[in-house]
């Protein structure tokens, strides 16, 4: 770790009848970001997790696992990101037996920190009082439940992921995987988000494109001229594109341009048409009977072998290696 860095201190948060898998999978990601990227740079930021409960005594998971704290939730001190698991059954218990929980994440969602949600476990937040008027979701055998209770909450029964401020829902563990690979990639940057997303779940990552995400604050940045720029490159990708005819639309140079667009997006014009491009292209390999070849003009790419090197340079895997991955670990019997 550098020495004028302090590590990202994330906090899981405890309660009897969590379950398993929602609990552990953040402290097994973060974990496994930091250690490849400490392999590229071995002064990189250090993550720090602690397990807590109100009283630092072990609870038992929805499966009967023993989950053993590493603290308790006093005396106050701030986190980077709070964690909440999702609840086996109703939470209506688990928020009767911890009521201290929801002071705490008060004072930590006002000390700054980043606060994420996973099924169930978005009740603690809207109990808290930290999603009246926003964004939210949850499992989707607890809509009615939660649209009941919480009446103030802006229930999204149609995403899996939404976004208030530092305040993520998640309506499962799919989503929350994906969910904390973005956060690791605000962290280290986007080569160590990719290895989380190739080690834990590449061929099912969708949570923060189209219809799935909801951000209550998109776009997050204010250069309007770069908004409609993103905007056009979503809508034109698969035509040839020239980034100087672009900067041209808007009356910039291109030095100008692409200045502004790193500035507002974190990465020039090209490198996002690149994404786009090779997103979609991920897409209808997944999900299409298109050839390669059809694939890669329809994504803009009149060289099948030159996609075929820019799809291995982003996923480290051949477009005919991704579909077959992902179609035999989506359409398996059983």
């Amino acid at each position: 770790m550098s020495q004028d860095q302090e590590p990202y201190r994330v906090a899981v948060i405890l309660c009897e009848e969590t379950l398993a898998t929602s609990a552990t999978l953040p402290v097994e990601i973060f974990r496994n970001a930091e250690a490849f990227a400490v392999r590229g740079d071995r002064h990189c930021r250090a993550i720090a997790v602690d397990t807590l409960t109100t009283d630092g005594a072990p609870i038992q998971s929805a499966s009967g696992f023993a989950l053993t704290p590493s603290g308790t939730i006093a005396p106050f001190r701030p986190y980077d990101l709070v964690h909440v698991p999702s609840l086996w059954r109703s939470p209506r218990r688990a928020l009767r037996r911890h009521p201290d929980y929801l002071p705490w994440l008060r004072e930590q969602h006002a000390a700054g920190a980043t606060l994420t949600a996973v099924g169930t476990g978005t009740c603690l937040l809207a109990a808290a009082g930290l999603l009246d008027g926003k964004p939210a979701t949850t499992h989707w055998h607890y809509f009615d439940q939660f649209q009941h209770d919480y009446p103030r909450v802006q229930l999204q029964r149609q995403y899996f992921t939404t976004r208030a401020g530092t305040i993520y829902c998640t309506a499962g563990v799919n989503a929350l995987a994906e969910l904390l690979a973005h956060i690791v990639y605000r962290i280290y940057g986007r080569a160590v988000a990719r290895h989380v997303e190739r080690v834990f779940f590449h061929e099912i990552r969708n949570a923060f494109e189209g219809s799935r995400y909801l951000d209550d604050a998109a776009p997050r940045h204010s250069d309007e001229d770069v908004v409609q720029a993103q905007i056009w490159l979503q809508d034109n990708f698969d035509k040839p594109v020239s980034i100087a005819e672009l900067a041209g639309r808007f009356d910039l140079s291109l030095r100008t341009f692409n200045r502004r667009f790193r500035d507002a997006v974190g990465e020039p014009p090209s490198a996002y048409l690149q994404e786009l491009r090779l997103d979609t292209a991920r897409q209808l390999l997944q999900s299409t009977n298109l050839t390669i070849a059809e694939i890669a003009q329809r994504c803009g790419y009149q060289d099948t072998a030159w996609f075929a090197r820019l799809f291995r340079r982003l996923y480290d895997v051949t477009p005919r290696e991704y579909r077959h991955t992902v179609r035999a670990k989506l359409f398996s019997p059983g």
